[in-house]
């Protein structure tokens, strides 16, 4: 798809070298599974369809997960103003529009490719932020469409879903009764496979934080280019993350599962490990880099 988005070659080669370090860790995992549990068509099958739910019903479980609904002009006339402008802008085809019922201010986008594209926002990011800076954040997410990222991410963190889901379903059978019934050899197998499922989710996690890292400095690029005025992609920023520091710890938990697609972590303010293996990078990284292409602009830098 060609749009006026400017083409982020860095990270084209980053999401490339990633999918296909991801995808020798895949073919590992699963010759693995099949020397271990000698059933390569149980394996394959699992393999399988995992990755086809995950991957032509990543927008519709995202939705769902989100309790979002897609929503036409009539419903919310602003929301579908702004993105007709920068899809106008952008020169690429409007994605569905969707609202989260949520205070948690954020937004995400999602879908396999733009036929299936939805961009999504929340009832608090809406309430919170004007006109101004809501554009400044629906561009950086039209960017993820345009460069197609987010097909890459669901991509990727399927590899992570099936090595969390072999890791649960060999500990239960475990826990109920496997040890017992077929003495030390099956546990020893039990744990091999736990194990092996338990470094391949390690890689496949480290690998996709840091590219969802980058794609989010890109996207903070894309959009401010577009819209033209960084400062107001900087505003919605920091208001964001303010306000997102204030929901409780509690609500946010519920949200951390979306982080990897949210604008912006859902993360509390005080610093954590979550927050170190932070799937975006830092508030101050990415003020600063619009602050650098303000002044590349000739538009007045943002306050932090």
């Amino acid at each position: 798809m060609r749009t006026r988005f400017r083409p982020d070659r860095q990270l084209t080669a980053r999401m490339t070298l990633t999918v296909f370090l991801l995808g020798l860790v895949y073919v590992a995992f699963v010759a693995v599974l099949i020397a271990l549990l000698k059933s390569w068509v149980l394996i394959v099958l699992i393999a399988g369809g995992v990755l086809a739910v995950q991957y032509w019903c990543s927008d519709r479980i995202a939705l769902v997960a989100m309790r979002a609904q897609v929503v036409d002009a009539q419903q919310q006339p602003r929301l579908h103003g702004i993105i007709d402008r920068l899809c106008a802008a952008a020169d690429m085809p409007k994605p569905r529009v969707a609202v989260a019922t949520t205070d948690l201010p954020n937004a995400f986008a999602t879908g396999r490719n733009t036929e299936r594209a939805v961009v999504c926002v929340t009832t608090g990011i809406m309430r919170r932020l004007d006109t101004d800076e809501l554009e400044g954040v629906l561009a950086h997410e039209l960017s993820h469409i345009a460069h197609r990222d987010v097909a890459v991410m669901t991509i990727a963190s399927f590899l992570g879903v099936l090595a969390g889901l072999v890791t649960r379903f060999m500990f239960y059978s475990q826990l109920f009764g496997g040890r017992r019934r077929d003495g030390d050899q099956t546990y020893l197998l039990v744990m091999l496979v736990m194990l092996v499922s338990a470094v391949v989710y390690t890689l496949s996690f480290l690998l996709i934080r840091a590219l969802s890292r980058y794609r989010e400095l890109a996207a903070d690029r894309a959009g401010a280019t577009l819209t033209g005025r960084p400062s107001v992609l900087a505003s919605a920023l920091t208001k964001v993350t303010g306000e997102i520091a204030r929901i409780p710890t509690r609500d946010l938990r519920t949200a951390q599962a979306f982080n990897a697609f949210f604008f912006t972590p859902a993360v509390g303010a005080r610093p954590s490990l979550s927050t170190l293996l932070s799937t975006h990078p830092s508030l101050q990284q990415r003020l600063d880099q619009l602050a650098e292409i303000s002044a590349e602009l000739g538009e007045a830098a943002p306050s932090a």
